[in-house]
């Protein structure tokens, strides 16, 4: 497993990790994990945390959208952040990555500058569900499954 991740000797192509950027990332292999690792439990503990200000929608949008673009980004320390942001505006999940960052704007600027507690929370279910359509895109033919059981679940033609 850890041969597949940062590659072995013998192989000098280009491994999951990105090794083959021409030297252009001073990160070790393993201080890649490592930070892909901090960054993902940091995410995940403020998303967590997040649910402890539940009551003040401000503070909750805050932690929870801070979270959930650390969780997001953590993967640029695997791949590099060149290869992340390729990935990211690939034409399969360009709209995807447009509609989560455009949610992520609108929820922070409901909770910083508008104020409104119910704006603010509408942005936040809009932002996890424009979360789970962007890391569907990264599961083949999830998102057109999702999508029919979707059209078969509320269709109300019998």
């Amino acid at each position: 497993m850890w041969k597949s991740l940062v590659g072995d000797d013998e192989e000098q192509g280009e491994s999951l990790l990105g090794e083959a950027s021409g030297g252009l990332c001073s990160l070790s292999p393993t201080q890649r994990i490592y930070g892909f690792a901090a960054c993902l439990i940091a995410g995940l503990a403020c998303m967590l945390l997040s649910m402890i200000v539940f009551a003040k929608p401000i503070k909750f949008a805050l932690l929870f959208t801070f979270g959930n673009v650390l969780a997001v980004g953590s993967t640029a320390f695997l791949l590099g952040p060149a290869q992340q942001l390729g990935m990211m505006f690939d034409t399969a999940r360009v709209f995807a990555t447009a509609i989560y960052i455009g949610c992520v704007v609108i929820a922070l600027i409901c909770a910083l500058l508008i104020h409104d507690k119910l704006l603010t929370i509408i942005a936040i279910i809009i932002e996890i569900g424009a979360l789970i359509w962007y890391s569907l895109s990264y599961i083949p033919f999830a998102r057109r499954m999702v999508s029919e059981l979707m059209i078969r679940l509320c269709d109300t033609e019998l």
